[in-house]
């Protein structure tokens, strides 16, 4: 990479916590070893329409504890095409862009690496995704932050549960992955979980009846029934 280039980052696909705590990051720790950036707007779709501006020190200060990703983001049609990723390679050479840093998920990587195969680009990923479902890392940028989040609100509908002597049914997100599910259930002390990855069935979870006909023994079952001799929903 030349001297006079820019490093370009951006944020691509679903945003997640920590994004910002990682454009921060890449951005000082380029300037410091003196190198200049420049931040991508709206993913890819920000790369292939030239969205872009030079990044400074001063522009990174405080977004470390705000969520979301000041860069924006997008998910792009014209980047799954070999089209769309000419024209991002086009207007890389034009705005003088060396390398690039994609923080993303799944999708946003894959498109990534074949980016880098088709042309003589370095990128670098940074897995970003709740889902928690890259290799190579043992937690994804924001699957935490997701996961204490679900935590906290099943501690207040707990309550809710407790005082209705009601079963609360709590689906969260995670894509293809059982990650969240079966770690927020595990943490929650919730009396059961599943998952696609871990659920024994190919559909997932089946239905909520299924579930509780499968799960629930007799003796709590008769606890959260309501007056109508109705298991609670």
């Amino acid at each position: 990479m030349k001297k006079d280039e820019y490093i370009g980052i951006l944020t691509s696909g679903g945003d997640a916590s920590g994004m910002n705590a990682a454009i921060r990051a890449v951005t000082r720790t380029a300037i410091f070893n003196g190198f200049k950036v420049k931040g991508i707007y709206r993913g890819y779709e920000g790369l292939i329409a030239g969205e872009s501006r030079e990044l400074t020190t001063e522009d990174v200060s405080s977004i470390i504890q705000r969520g979301g990703t000041i860069l924006k983001t997008a998910r792009s049609e014209a980047f799954t095409t070999p089209e769309g990723r000419r024209e991002a390679y086009d207007t890389m050479r034009k705005e003088k862009i060396g390398a690039l840093v994609v923080i993303g998920g799944d999708g946003s990587l894959t498109g990534a690496r074949i980016f880098a195969e088709e042309y003589p680009v370095t990128c670098i990923g940074l897995p970003g995704t709740i889902d928690n479902d890259l290799y190579g890392t043992d937690f994804t940028i924001g699957y935490d932050t997701a996961l204490n989040t679900i935590v906290e609100c099943v501690d207040k509908i707990r309550d809710t549960a407790t005082s209705h002597d009601r079963i609360f049914f709590v689906e969260v997100m995670g894509r293809d992955a059982g990650f969240l599910a079966q770690n927020s259930a595990i943490a929650s002390g919730a009396e059961a979980g599943r998952g696609r990855h871990y659920s024994g069935r190919p559909d997932g979870c089946g239905s909520a009846g299924d579930f509780y006909r499968t799960r629930i023994p007799e003796d709590q079952e008769q606890q959260h029934r309501h007056r109508d001799g109705k298991p609670g929903q």
